[in-house]
């Protein structure tokens, strides 16, 4: 078994990130110890919610096993750290599907707008026979093991006016990420997508540069987009989708028991992740209604956006990918 040195709790982060991990190291004791990996801070759902659960469920376990967290980009920033997953030098990380569609592209479909009626129907899809072509295949081509999806959010459209149909996105420079999926869903909402880091959306939002922007609403909320935006159209056009992902290195390592503890644990994990996401959502909107902070607009015509975005799909996705987003209505 291949053995890579560990460091102590105590290195800096910069050491850390420069130092590395994974190869699901062992301890002096012949414990095996995982390297989890989110680019998200210590208080968002998918850490307190997610891989700091997972640690816990295979802690208690005692299958010889442990996992150690790394949120907040410790182990590199996200567009960094797959490939370290892919390589063994990170065990386990949380990617969203848009980003792993940089690596192999179908995976990316997950991740169109109004692929799913919901959370439900992305995780009834997942567990089905029909999701298993794209697992294998995903591990196929990166060698690495898809073990669960997790629910991200709803993307919602900020504007400072409201945007109830397609045809309020005319002449809006809405901000979009720079991902091949994502300006897909722009031309297939019918918006004018402009593309901006994601550390300067709220500055861009302030001086105009772009008119408004889609996001879920903790990241709304926790990035301050309510402070220079007037309005919130809960268009619902994105089911997020967040893959957790394991080294196939790593993974061959693990012994038939701690393969089905780590299955487990992740498995488990995802109905209290989800959990967490909808009673944040649900806080922050209740806020912002009673506090009046920013225009909530709920009579959205989600109808004619979704039969929009799929028709859009079907004449414009090919190969795999539209075999894909096909095989996600049949199972609605």
């Amino acid at each position: 078994m291949r053995t890579t040195l560990r460091w102590a709790a105590v290195l800096s982060v910069s050491t850390v990130t420069l130092a590395g991990c994974g190869g699901g190291g062992e301890s002096d004791d012949g414990a095996i110890t995982l390297s989890f990996s989110n680019s998200y801070t210590e208080d968002h759902p998918h850490t307190r919610c997610g891989i700091d659960l997972v640690a816990e469920k295979v802690d208690e376990a005692d299958a010889g096993m442990t996992v150690e967290t790394f949120p907040n980009s410790q182990l590199g920033d996200n567009t960094e750290t797959f490939s370290s997953v892919m390589s063994g030098d990170i065990d386990m990380d949380v990617q969203g599907s848009a980003a792993l569609g940089s690596t192999y592209e179908p995976i990316g479909v997950f991740d169109a707008a109004y692929a799913f009626d919901g959370a439900d129907h992305l995780f009834d899809f997942f567990d089905s026979d029909a999701s298993e072509t794209i697992k294998r295949d995903f591990e196929e081509a990166t060698d690495t093991r898809i073990l669960d999806v997790w629910y991200f959010g709803d993307r919602h459209f900020t504007a400072n006016e409201p945007i109830r149909e397609p045809a309020d996105l005319e002449g809006l420079r809405m901000r979009f990420p720079d991902s091949p999926i994502y300006l897909e869903n722009a031309e297939a909402l019918g918006a004018e997508p402009t593309t901006v880091a994601f550390e300067e959306v709220y500055l861009a939002l302030q001086q105009g540069t772009v008119d408004g922007q889609e996001n879920p609403i903790p990241t709304i909320d926790s990035d301050n987009f309510d402070e220079v935006q007037s309005h919130v159209s809960l268009t619902s056009h994105q089911i997020g989708s967040q893959m957790i992902v394991v080294s196939g290195q790593s993974w061959e390592q693990l012994s038939g028991e701690q393969r089905d503890v780590l299955q487990r644990a992740v498995n488990e994990t995802r109905s209290e992740n989800r959990s967490c996401i909808e009673e944040a959502e649900a806080e922050i909107v209740e806020e912002w209604e009673s506090e009046g902070t920013i225009e909530i607009v709920d009579d959205v015509d989600v109808e004619t956006f979704r039969s929009q975005a799929r028709e859009y799909f079907g004449e414009n996705l090919d190969g795999e990918s539209l075999e894909l987003y096909e095989a996600f209505q049949e199972t609605r």
